[in-house]
């Protein structure tokens, strides 16, 4: 089966200090991979890597082949990214927040009403949906996040701990939301320091301590 992500020689450096020792790695289609380790051990910056918020110091980022510093809008439809902390627009509304991406990723207004209205209702945003992401609590900030991401395409999912901020009925919501996506061949990355999570999504893990990442 193709890799669907491709990751070779990837470090993020500082002066002399590696956050991210370099690092490959490959994932398939319908294969959802963890990454665990202490706080403070490099998984923040990996993402960030990962999805070109910040650039690299070496190596290369494959999705579906296309080069995420060559092809970098083509890497972008086809990756989908939830940070631990989503940061949201001041001037909209949650479900303004929705439609812009639905909108910015070609849905027409009937599958934005549809789908989500379903993602708001399932996260149980759907009567909150009018406030503006600021007086959100941070777990439904974190359902935003996630909805937002959830309603887009996307081949590749990448989750900085998504459950940090979730209560257990919503966690047992994401579990089987994970399991589905696998099922329909997507390939997730997330970090996580849930054991449940580790026990019940994990095709393969990676554990990173110190900035270097090796496969458990």
């Amino acid at each position: 089966m193709t890799n669907i992500l491709e990751v070779e020689d990837l470090s993020k450096k500082y002066n002399d200090y590696y956050a991210v020792s370099p690092v490959s790695f490959s994932l398939k289609p319908a294969e959802i991979a963890v990454l665990t380790g202490p706080n403070g051990s490099g998984k923040t910056t990996l993402f960030s890597c990962l999805t070109g918020l910040i650039h690299s110091s070496s190596g290369t980022v494959k999705v579906a082949g296309f080069d995420l510093y060559q092809d970098e809008v083509e890497v972008h439809r086809r990756m989908a990214f939830v940070p631990d902390v989503p940061r949201f627009y001041t001037e909209l509304t949650a479900w303004e927040h929705l439609e812009f991406i639905a909108s910015a990723n070609n849905l027409d207004k009937e599958e934005i009403e549809s789908k989500g209205k379903k993602s708001f209702e399932d996260l149980g945003l759907w009567e909150a949906r009018s406030l503006f992401p600021h007086n959100y609590s941070r777990g439904m900030r974190l359902k935003l996040g996630l909805a937002m991401a959830f309603i887009r395409p996307f081949d590749v999912l990448l989750l900085d701990e998504p459950t940090s901020a979730l209560d257990v009925e919503s966690a047992d919501f994401f579990i089987g939301l994970l399991r589905s996506f696998r099922d329909q061949g997507k390939t997730i990355l997330l970090s996580t320091h849930d054991q449940r999570l580790i026990e019940t999504l994990s095709d393969r893990q990676f554990y990173i301590a110190n900035g270097i990442i090796k496969e458990a």
